[in-house]
């Protein structure tokens, strides 16, 4: 896990986030640093790694500027578990709604699903032998009483014989897809119901976990039954059923904690929303208990999860926030300290935005190329037309309300709805659509030259 090769230096992280998010070259810079410094400090010999704590970074930024896709591209780059929460949801601890504790909880089930994800990897080749074993078992119930065998060892009793070579048939039939329309039973394991209350329980989240196993505990063992249905469908259950003999769930539980510990990263979005502006009345009073509670946290304290105790010490923070109404200074002094990394974004000009439709991986001309492509029709756009898109975009942010990137889905969306709806019955397959200047200009003018564009403020 601590191999050089499994981690990239600070430049090969940037190039990472380059094929995805255009310009905010500060805060990739910043984000590439403080994931190569979990490496080293892991790498760190004697105590002194213990001592050292992450840099947790504060993004600043007005909305579809690319906050939270640096945050969540930084998780895949790193193949680290990583949990998006947002501070307006959480509420002070003795009030109705989610406790800040939460998202370490909710981190330590995206750590366990990965391990778990790796560990099936590693029995995918003996999982795939029970499955069908168990499948073939369904088809052909082996022979209850047992064989007996010669010398040579070959049967002696010919249903065992015939059995086996029945078997075999079906194994091949199998192998090949020829059976994966035929029904068979499969014991399925019920979930158990969660415990609810009616109106607002003064119990917390951890407390909550602890009383529902006990409940199931106690409750009489009917967790499974039988259900029919095709071997295609059977056997994604199977799979779960068998790799779950071969994985040891404690093993996954210890592995899983140790990497939510040493790798996980939490995106705290909207941050800005829990600042209390200086004002100390109403839901103020409830936003600050919101920053007291987010402070242990973020300094590194142990909460307690079902699959054990988390300590969040070196676990990476990254908050995000636009600050239209309030400013960074207008979180509590204590807090802002637990973010010492402070990254302002810049807004996007019309120039990002025509890089931001030709450049990244997941450029929406490549998306509805590709939406369009799934009719077998050819979509194209001159380069002229994407200059003129992004100048329109641009224009209408600068004219409307600022939006990032996000303004792009709208204008794009406006250009082509009426070719999407004539697809396919008036515009058939094969068919080829450049989208000009011409085109972009006549279909989007109502847009630029109507003020009141309320109709399309997302």
């Amino acid at each position: 896990m601590l191999e050089s090769s499994n981690y990239l230096t600070p430049r090969e992280i940037v190039a990472e986030l380059d094929k995805y998010i255009i310009g905010q070259n500060d805060a990739k810079k910043n984000v590439s640093i403080a994931l190569r410094n979990r490496w080293r400090r892991m790498n760190v010999k004697g105590d002194l790694g213990k001592e050292i704590m992450p840099n947790n970074i504060l993004m600043i930024g007005s909305t579809g500027v690319g906050k939270t896709e640096i945050a969540r591209r930084l998780a895949k780059v790193a193949r680290a578990p990583f949990v998006k929460v947002e501070a307006s949801k959480f509420t002070e601890v003795g009030y109705v709604g989610r406790d800040v504790e939460s998202m370490v909880r909710d981190l330590v089930e995206q750590s366990i699903s990965m391990i778990k994800e790796l560990k099936k990897a590693l029995v995918e080749e003996k999982t795939a032998q029970a499955v069908e074993d168990a499948i073939l078992d369904a088809l052909i119930p082996p022979l209850k009483s047992a064989p007996t065998t010669n010398n040579a060892g070959e049967y002696i009793n010919s249903d065992h014989e015939l059995n086996e070579k029945t078997r075999e048939r079906f194994r091949e039939k199998l192998r090949a897809g020829e059976l994966e329309d035929r029904k068979i039973d499969v014991t399925v394991d019920k979930n158990s119901g969660n415990l609810g209350f009616i109106g607002g329980s003064p119990i917390d989240e951890g407390s909550m976990m602890n009383i529902q196993e006990m409940i199931n505990g106690m409750m009489p063992n009917k967790k499974s039954k039988k259900r029919k249905m095709s071997i295609e469908d059977a056997r994604k259950i199977l799979v779960d059923q068998e790799s779950a003999k071969l994985i040891d769930m404690d093993e996954v539980k210890d592995e899983a904690v140790k990497l939510a510990e040493n790798s996980g990263i939490i995106f705290i979005d909207e941050i800005d929303k829990v600042a209390s502006g200086g004002s100390k009345q109403g839901a103020d009073v409830s936003r600050e208990g919101v920053q007291r509670d987010l402070l242990p946290i973020v300094e590194g304290s142990a909460v307690n999860t079902k699959h054990g105790v988390v300590k969040t010490d070196h676990i990476l923070f990254i908050a995000a926030g636009a600050f239209h109404l309030s400013k960074p200074s207008d979180l509590i002094p204590e807090l802002q300290g637990r973010f010492p990394i402070r990254v302002e974004l810049q807004s996007l000009t019309d120039k990002d935005f025509k890089v931001i439709l030709r450049q990244p991986k997941n450029a929406l001309t490549k998306q509805y190329e590709a939406l369009l492509g799934a009719e077998d029709v050819q979509l194209s756009f001159n380069d002229d037309a994407l200059d003129e898109i992004a100048v329109i975009a641009h224009e209408i942010n600068m004219e409307v309300e600022n939006i990032g990137a996000r303004r792009l889905h709208t204008v794009m969306s406006h250009l082509l709805n009426d070719l999407l709806f004539d697809v396919p019955d008036v515009i058939g397959a094969n068919a080829q659509i450049v989208v000009t200047k011409e085109m972009v200009n006549e279909r989007l003018s109502g847009l630029v030259k109507n003020r009141d564009l309320s109709q399309y403020i997302l």
